[in-house]
């Protein structure tokens, strides 16, 4: 069996890191990756190929259909361009008069086709459909699919066929307890895929309870650990005061991330005036980062928090060094979110940057068991002040969990997580997990 291993991921791969490091990991033991995701057309510098590394390529497939493209074009220019748009609309109505059934008809699949629920479904088919035929392309031994939104792909590609491959399941989330992710169409179609899959990967022990409960069987476990960086004292820092335009001593109290709704933000902003020092400071950007700042401006808060976009993945730790607290405060809105164990918690640790952070139980544990921080009740602005508080009004206990980092970082790295990967490739190769047949 050869080395082939056929990835897919359902973003632009510009700020994955869990999927950079298994992709990296995989190469580096002479697998011969490629990662199928997808392009950005916002992004004129994203190129449609890469190659990584000798052993690591990447394909990005078209976003958009060109039919769409091309009509999404036409209706711009003609909105745009007055004149021509009203003789478009005369010729429009002559021959609506010479063919009424047919040019009524392709006016109602236009107007569908742009301003209906069907072209996001056009879109994603056509994405799958792309993904699909990159997979097809090459002779692989292995299918590998992150997350529930690329199963589909990787099962048509692995098993519709005549010498069936191997196919890993690579579940970054709960799909059945999930924001977002609502309707029971998920779970119904990770239900019927995953009695199909040869093996699957989550990133803790507590959602690998949650599926042997779900689906009988107890998948891989792969943390979701940063590849090890340098010391906060020898990193060279991004000059993110100078940004801000705050002092030097004044002490950043950082967020990174997603801006999204369940990370307890409003909660965060709404605690912010109860800290006794320091300035909150949001590295990202999300779907709710309007409603934030929103937030921050009716509160009179501007002078207190501030908010910068999101950079680059390689160029994060040099952000995050600056932080003299960093915060992780999910809120239990679901299954997915109370069981997490997301990466900033851990590129906090890094950067030898002590934690406020939600009393979760794969968070608490490695807070706790570490003293890299203090948990608190994230769904209480009072509580995650509190937090703060003690760690600004005690410099020796925040000495000692800055320490405390250093030294735990290095059993919470890549480097050493990612031969739990290898090991469910090598379990994979020779005979693939066990599955059950689910009710």
């Amino acid at each position: 069996m050869n080395k082939n291993v056929c990835m897919f991921v359902w973003n632009h791969f510009t700020n994955d890191a869990r999927v950079l490091r298994e992709c990296t990991a995989l190469s580096e033991k002479d697998y011969k990756v490629d990662l199928i995701c997808i392009h950005d057309p916002k992004d004129t510098e994203l190129p449609m190929y890469e190659e990584r590394n000798e052993n690591f390529r990447v394909f990005r497939v078209r976003r958009y259909p060109v039919m769409l493209q091309l009509m999404q074009k036409a209706y711009r220019f003609f909105m745009k361009n007055k004149v021509i748009g009203a003789l478009a609309f005369v010729l429009w109505l002559l021959c609506m008069y010479a063919s009424p059934v047919i040019v009524g008809a392709l006016s109602i699949l236009a107007f569908t086709l742009l301003k209906t629920k069907v072209r996001v479904a056009w879109i994603r088919g056509s994405i799958i459909l792309r993904m699909i035929l990159r997979g097809y392309q090459k002779k692989y031994s292995i299918y590998h699919s992150n997350d529930l939104n690329t199963l589909p792909q990787g099962y048509i590609c692995s098993k519709l066929r005549l010498n069936k491959k191997k196919l890993i399941y690579d579940s970054h989330e709960v799909q059945t307890s999930r924001t977002g992710y609502e309707s029971a169409y998920h779970g119904k179609l990770e239900k019927f895929l995953i009695t199909r899959i040869d093996s699957m990967i989550v990133e803790n022990h507590t959602r690998a309870q949650y599926n042997d409960d779900l689906y009988g069987f107890y998948p891989s476990v792969v943390h979701n650990y940063p590849f090890k960086q340098k010391g906060k004292q020898h990193l060279e820092k991004a000059p993110l005061h100078e940004i801000l335009g705050l002092p030097k001593d004044e002490k950043i109290l950082l967020y990174q991330g997603g801006i999204q709704t369940g990370r307890g933000l409003e909660n965060l902003v709404q605690a912010a005036p109860l800290f006794n020092e320091g300035t909150l400071v949001f590295v990202g950007d999300g779907k709710i980062k309007p409603q934030l700042e929103k937030q921050v401006k009716e509160m009179g808060l501007e002078e207190k928090v501030k908010f910068i976009p999101k950079v680059p993945l390689n160029e994060l730790p040099r952000y995050t060094s600056n932080g003299y607290i960093g915060f992780q405060v999910l809120n239990n809105v679901c299954f997915n979110h109370y069981s997490a164990s997301s990466n900033k918690l851990f590129e906090y640790m890094m950067s030898g940057v002590p934690v406020v952070a939600c009393s979760f139980p794969e968070i608490q544990k490695v807070v706790e068991n570490e003293e890299i921080g203090i948990c608190v009740d994230s769904h209480d602005h009072k509580s995650i002040a509190e937090g703060v508080n003690h760690l600004l009004n005690n410099p020796e206990l925040h000495q000692q969990m800055a320490a405390n980092c250093h030294t735990s970082k290095l059993n919470y790295n890549w480097e050493e997580e990612k031969i739990s990967l290898l090991d469910a490739y090598q379990q994979t190769y020779q005979k693939g997990v066990k599955m059950v047949e689910i009710k």
